[in-house]
């Protein structure tokens, strides 16, 4: 279940009915799907075949399809990250910076742990949503954000798009200190 750590207070929000509330209020979707429905077989495996890939959108086909109808999402994939991954250093320094996007960030992790740090409201400034298996997020456009790994260093999430060419990353000029 996700977590949240709001930089400026310290204050930590959990549970799912406190956690989606939260963001809710801050314009960012959050769900819970049901993380029992994957195979055990892709439950904590991050090096993924094309076929293993496939395995999951079908697992959460219905899940993906209703977000979709809902929030206008015309295409969607997986991405895995671990040491595995080739360049996971470098791929990481590019999440790392503070942007926005012209359309929603979607994430539905199904195996390993991610945090979004998004910068909220006035009164809240910046705060970390530590997610695990089986949270939804959507960090809608324009909102300035950034992704990177837990210390474990692994995620496995389906990505949701509406431009079908995907999204592009557009640097944020921060006016005040991102750690805040």
């Amino acid at each position: 279940m996700a977590v949240i750590k709001v930089r400026n207070t310290g204050e930590v929000i959990e549970g799912e009915e406190n956690v989606r509330s939260f963001l809710n209020k801050q314009g960012v979707l959050y769900e819970h799907w049901d993380i029992n429905k994957l195979p055990e077989h892709l439950r904590d495996k991050y090096v993924l075949t094309d076929e293993e890939k496939e395995e999951i959108l079908a697992t959460f086909k219905e899940e993906i399809e209703d977000l979709a109808a809902r929030r206008g999402y015309k295409t969607w994939d997986i991405v895995a990250l671990s040491d595995a991954t080739p360049n996971l250093d470098e791929l990481l320094k590019k999440f790392e910076q503070v942007h926005i996007h012209t359309e929603d960030e979607v994430r539905a992790i199904t195996a390993g742990h991610g945090i979004f740090i998004i910068k909220g409201d006035s009164e809240t400034g910046y705060f970390d949503v530590e997610l695990e298996a089986g949270d939804v997020i959507s960090v809608p456009e324009g909102n300035p954000h950034y992704f990177t790994l837990m210390d474990d260093r692994q995620v496995v999430a389906v990505r949701l798009f509406i431009d079908p060419s995907g999204w592009v990353a557009h640097p944020y000029e921060e006016k005040e200190e991102v750690g805040q």
